[in-house]
C-alpha cells in the first residue's frame, strides 16, 4: 500500500510537471509580422526558412532576397516572419540559446 502511494504521489508529480510544461508553451505566445507589397496576393508561401538565431537574436540580422525568390520585385506579394510554436519549443529546450525564426516569402500568381 505505502509503494502504491508512493508511485501514484509520483506520477501526479510528473504530470503537474508535464502539465505546466504545456501550459507554458500554450501562454507563451506566437509573433507574427507581415509586410504586404504591391497589393498583396500569394495564398501560399513560395519559400519558407527556419533561420537560426542565437540568445533570442541579440544583435543578428538574417536576409532573404523576396525579389530573386519571386523573379523580380513586382511579383513580390507579402513578407512574413513568424515565432511559431516549434520555434518556441525549441528555445524552451535549448534553454533560449537556440532560438530560430520562420521567414516566408509570398509571390504573385
Amino acid at each position: 500500500m505505502v509503494l502504491a502511494n508512493s508511485i501514484n504521489g509520483a506520477w501526479r508529480k510528473r504530470m503537474k510537471i508535464v502539465g505546466i510544461a504545456v501550459l507554458s508553451l500554450a501562454l507563451s505566445g506566437c509573433a507574427t509580422q507581415s509586410f504586404v507589397v504591391n497589393g498583396g496576393g500569394g495564398t501560399e508561401p513560395t519559400e519558407d526558412a527556419m533561420q537560426p538565431f542565437f540568445v533570442s537574436g541579440i544583435g543578428q540580422s538574417k536576409e532573404i532576397d523576396a525579389a530573386a525568390t519571386c523573379g523580380g520585385a513586382d511579383k513580390v506579394a507579402k513578407v512574413e516572419t513568424q515565432t511559431s510554436p516549434i520555434n518556441i519549443a525549441l528555445a524552451y529546450v535549448t534553454g533560449g540559446i537556440y532560438t530560430p525564426r520562420q521567414a516566408r516569402v509570398y509571390c504573385t500568381n
